[in-house]
């Protein structure tokens, strides 16, 4: 008898493939001899008789077929590694249809296949991520991980300028189709800096080419926020390869009404203020990424990103304070102004492979990143009643902040026996967190501007990181473990220019993290404990005093110190033609980051003022026990149903101002998607989902509904697809209403942002492909400072 044996391998994760149906077909008939399915290695072994000439078939879905030719002339033949490659194509030699799944879970992550979605073509890259397992995107389009915004969104498996102050200013501009899959790193190994409580979110954009070319263009046009752009595509020639994605466009002008209401306990003092505002802007962004071969071992590779976003506003505010009923102090504000933010990433990598060992390697990198945002604001009073000028003068604000970031790392990777594999590294991350701002008042008399010291200042904040980690995996036929440990010193200092060099303390962590998953044949279990750090980031840091409305003002805290939080992850994961994925989680920390409200007592210009006072505080403890589920019904070939939701219980309490805080309560989301493909290319989706709000130390926000519908039409074999999209057609804005209360006030905010839109979506794609571009496996991944969240509108 002849035996034929080898390992079947995913050629882009460079894994062994489980499950893998392989045939021995007679060569001249094309009739199966013996068939069977690769092991949790992927490793077969068929039986057939000698004299013959045979063909060795692979099929599995998600995967191009592979056939391998089998001479039959001895009694064992071994193929060694067998390389199948991912494909959406048709597997005619098995009649079998590869569908891509559309997650995949790992021993330390879920990932998203974005280009196996459908409605990527209809989607902007913030919708998608409301279709990402333990992802949620709530009013404000603010993006949550596992119900926290304690999070690292990374690009490429890099931190990125572009989204590391405000994600959903450029997710929401990205189409989907700029992206490959979305991972969601629930317990982060050792090769990663230890930032981001809840975990990472890395976002792997399309950068795979073939020999050739390939180009898609992309447009919108949304009733509400205007036109976009966009352009990506790949190209290879011999060793030299190059992606590339850009994109510009509007934000629109968008007009929307907020108030204020407080009530002081003590004065039994009333606030109420009502804002009318306005915003225009647009935004553009683009990147690339260059390959080169130089040989078979030695491999360079560069990138570069960059993303801008320009705002201009101008608002009106109404503001009228009573004290029993008795009329005390009334203004109206104008304020107008401007918002800057530009991100710039540029990095190199060179790769080293070695002779013995393809999955042997040694990679250098060096990355350099940029963001500043500047912020101006321009106040005029007018119609005052016992609000005088010598209290509170006409003004201008200005600040001009950001970070400059330079990152060495050295990363080896290799197996030490066909079980165990090692990664090892070092690191530094070299980083500069500034914010030059100053206010200006107007003379009654004069009108002239001067400059106010008491509200002026550079602040300069040197955050140095050095580490190192080791971390080891064990592959089993059904159990994988993968254990590490990082040790990360920090090491501080601060310097008012007015007031001299304050240098804060260093410190240093030991974070173990450990992922335990257990295969079956076709579902998994996964254990996962890690530490995390939230450092906080310019943001949070940052001392300027955003005197915008002038009665409720706002503030960084440089003082803050960083946070340790532990997270334990149990989940159970059955991906088969039907997707099921359900989850437990536990995280706790002792010392957590709040943003807190209180009143303080300001002296202006020799006069004293009550105003409430927004910073961040280290406060308390926070734990969090969440419940998460996600599954895919393929009900038909035509027809699918998707769920992805979670629910959350959160415990705080703080001792702040005096007081001691507690609140607690659950939050939580749901986003659902139907979709049904009729014969003649057209498709039809109905998206929906429900976010809970949030829960924090003083108080909580209100809840959320989205709903969107899209229906689409491919021309041209798939490469012309044409996408109409009804975002929320019940009602033209939606109040999104938040509330505060403390020992001394209680206060309620609502702020209105725009709800229904309608747009269309154009994708045109071109070009022939055939080989793919080769990528270093280890790069730069900073994730070390807290991913900031701002309130923003998304754009369809």
């Amino acid at each position: 008898m002849l035996t034929v044996k080898g390992i079947a391998i995913d050629s882009a994760a460079n894994k062994p493939l489980g499950y893998v149906t392989v045939a021995l077909l007679d060569a001249k008939t094309q009739q199966s001899v013996k068939a069977g399915l690769t092991k949790d290695d992927g490793s077969f072994e068929l039986k057939g008789p000698t004299g013959k000439t045979y063909q060795l078939t692979f099929v599995s879905v998600g995967y191009k077929n592979k056939v391998v030719n089998i001479a039959g002339g001895g009694v064992d033949v071994n193929v060694g590694k067998v390389f199948l490659s991912v494909s959406s194509k048709q597997l005619n030699e098995v009649s079998v249809t590869a569908t891509r799944p559309l997650m995949k879970q790992e021993v330390d992550r879920i990932s998203y296949d974005v280009q196996a979605d459908p409605d990527s073509k209809a989607l902007s890259a913030l919708d998608m991520m409301r279709k990402v397992p333990l992802l949620s995107v709530d009013g404000n389009d603010n993006i949550q991980l596992k119900g926290s915004g304690n999070y690292k969104i990374l690009i490429n498996g890099k931190e990125s300028a572009l989204v590391a102050r405000n994600p959903s200013d450029i997710l929401k501009s990205m189409p989907a189709t700029n992206i490959e899959k979305i991972e969601v790193i629930t317990t982060p190994p050792a090769k990663y800096d230890a930032e981001g409580l809840a975990g990472i979110i890395n976002i792997i954009t399309k950068r795979n080419a073939d020999q050739g070319y390939n180009i898609g263009f992309n447009s919108r046009f949304n009733s509400v926020f205007g036109a976009g752009y966009n352009l990506n595509g790949t190209f290879k020639e011999g060793k030299f390869g190059m992606s590339f994605f850009g994109g510009f466009g509007s934000n629109g002008t968008l007009t929307n009404t907020s108030q204020n209401t407080e009530h002081i306990f003590a004065s039994q003092t009333d606030i109420l203020q009502n804002g009318v505002n306005t915003q225009k802007g647009n935004f553009h962004y683009g990147g690339t990424e260059l390959s080169y071969e130089l040989d078979t071992l030695n491999l360079l590779t560069a990138s570069i990103d960059l993303f801008g976003n320009d705002q201009n506003q101008h608002g009106t505010q109404f503001s009228n304070t009573d004290s029993l009923g008795i009329k005390e102090q009334a203004y109206t504000l104008q304020n107008s102004g401007n918002n800057s933010f530009t991100g710039l990433d540029a990095a190199i990598n060179y790769q080293l492979g070695f002779k013995k060992s393809k999955d042997r390697l040694l990679t250098f990198s060096y990355k350099y990143s940029y963001s500043p945002n500047k912020q101006y604001n321009d106040n005029v009073f007018n119609d005052r009643f016992n609000y005088f000028y010598s209290l509170v003068p006409d003004y201008q604000q200005y600040n001009d902040a950001g970070n400059k970031d330079h990152t060495i790392q050295v990363d080896y990777a290799s197996p030490l026996t066909k079980q165990v594999s090692i990664e090892a590294g070092a690191k530094a991350i070299l980083r500069n967190n500034y914010s030059n701002y100053h206010v200006n008042d107007r003379d009654s008399t004069t009108q002239q501007y001067s400059q106010n010291n008491a509200l002026t200042n550079d602040f300069n904040y040197h955050q140095d990181i050095y580490s190192v980690y080791n971390s080891y995996q064990l592959k089993m036929d059904q159990w994988t473990g993968k254990a590490g440990l990082r040790l990360e010193h920090t090491a501080l200092s601060a310097d008012f220019i007015s007031a001299g060099v304050a240098t804060a303390p260093s410190y240093s962590n030991l974070i173990p993290s450990v992922s335990i998953q257990r295969s079956f044949k076709t579902s998994s279990i996964n254990f996962g404990f890690t530490q995390r750090i939230q450092r906080p980031g310019i943001g949070q840091l940052n001392p300027f005093v955003d005197r915008t409305n002038p009665t409720f003002i706002s503030a960084g805290n440089p003082q803050l110190k960083p946070e340790l939080d532990n997270t334990f992850e149990l989940t159970y994961s059955n991906f088969t033609k039907n997707s099921i994925n359900i989850g437990l989680s536990y995280a706790f920390s002792n010392n957590s980051i709040q943003n807190v409200s209180s009143l303080l007592v300001e002296t202006m210009n020799n006069k004293k003022d009550t105003v409430t006072y927004t910073t961040f505080q280290n406060l308390g403890s926070n734990r969090t026990l969440g419940f998460n589920v996600n599954t895919n019904l393929a009900v038909t070939k035509q027809f699918t149903i998707s769920l992805n939701g979670q629910v959350n219980h959160i415990w705080l309490s703080g001792d702040f101002n005096g007081g001691m805080y507690h609140n607690d309560g659950f939050t939580g989301n749901a986003f659902g998607n139907i979709r049904y493909r009729f014969p003649d290319g057209f498709a039809f989706s109905f998206n929906a989902g429900f976010f809970s709000g949030n829960v924090n130390l003083q108080g909580s926000s209100s809840p959320f509904v989205f709903n969107q519908y899209l229906l689409s039409k491919d021309f041209f074999n798939k490469r012309f697809t044409f996408v109409l999209v009804a975002n929320n057609p019940y009602k033209k804005f939606n109040n999104i209403t938040s509330t505060t209360r403390s020992n001394d006030f209680y206060q309620t905010s609502l702020n209105q942002n725009y709800y229904r839109s309608l747009a269309f979506r154009l994708n045109f794609r071109f070009g022939k492909l055939n080989s793919d571009i080769k990528k270093n496996q280890h790069g730069i991944e900073n994730d070390d400072t807290k991913g900031g969240n701002k309130n923003t509108t998304g754009n369809g």
